[in-house]
């Protein structure tokens, strides 16, 4: 029996970028407006957040905006309208950050980690290899920006794999993209199954086609990913949510409105 009641999805604005950062090798004339999303669910024990949008902070202060726009995805920065900020969707759900207990977070690039420091006192789950990866000084990510969630007084849960935290709402381990990605699988008691894949995939092209994403850090892993999250889909006819589809979020329920 699943423990899910309600999955809100949270529109949290859109990155400006050329296609082939979703699609290796492929598309490479064609610049896309990509959303980027956030995922809260509502279960028996408490609400869920399933990654944390974009810090829109990094584009209003020009000094920020200046450190680190400039060489990411041909210098464009997000779009983040009043109406994208992750708290204002919270309230209008009538959530505000110290109800969510629970915060997972996909991988450590900047448009999953940006609100971060508004769930310090929640429980952020990442795989050991991603935070490892994220905390490596000497290994700097254009996509990761540190400032973001390098809190003390954060209370990390870090993971190695698969993680169930309440019936019918999992972690599956997708490493590929980045070394330890992560996507979530949640079951819904009248809709079903929703499979949210991160940027395992960002377009459904990824997974009709088994397309690698733009960049990974070992292809064989991500292509098992693609292959795995496919699969329980298809297993459970479920749906996918995916957080980059620029043509899949026009038909998405967006919060206020949820699945359930």
């Amino acid at each position: 029996m699943t423990e899910a009641r309600r999955l809100y999805v949270l529109l949290c604005g859109y990155e400006i970028l050329h296609k082939t950062v979703s699609t290796r090798d492929r598309g490479g004339r064609y610049i896309m407006a990509e959303p980027i999303c956030a995922y809260l669910i509502q279960t028996t024990k408490g609400y869920v957040l399933f990654d944390a949008g974009f810090n829109s902070y990094n584009v209003e202060d020009p000094f920020r905006r200046a450190e680190y726009f400039p060489r990411r995805h041909g210098g464009y920065p997000p779009i983040v309208e009043p109406q994208h900020e992750l708290l204002t969707q919270l309230e209008q759900i009538g959530v505000s950050p110290k109800d969510v207990g629970e915060v997972v977070i996909s991988h450590s690039h900047f448009d999953h980690t940006g609100n971060i420091k508004h769930f310090r006192h929640a429980r952020i789950t990442m795989q050991r290899r991603e935070y490892e990866f994220a905390m490596n000084e000497a290994v700097p990510s254009d996509a990761v920006i540190k400032p973001d969630f390098d809190y003390p007084d954060i209370h990390w849960h870090l993971i190695d794999g698969d993680w169930e935290i309440v019936p019918g709402v999992d972690v599956i381990s997708t490493r590929g993209h980045m070394p330890g990605h992560q996507s979530m699988a949640v079951l819904l008691p009248k809709s079903g199954m929703k499979v949210m894949p991160a940027d395992a995939g960002d377009l459904m092209e990824n997974y009709d086609e088994e397309i690698l994403p733009g960049q990974s850090v070992d292809d064989d892993s991500a292509r098992a990913a693609i292959v795995r999250l496919k699969r329980i889909v298809e297993s459970t006819h479920g749906e996918f949510l995916l957080t980059h589809d620029p043509v899949l979020i026009q038909t998405t329920k967006l919060a206020p409105d949820y699945y359930e």
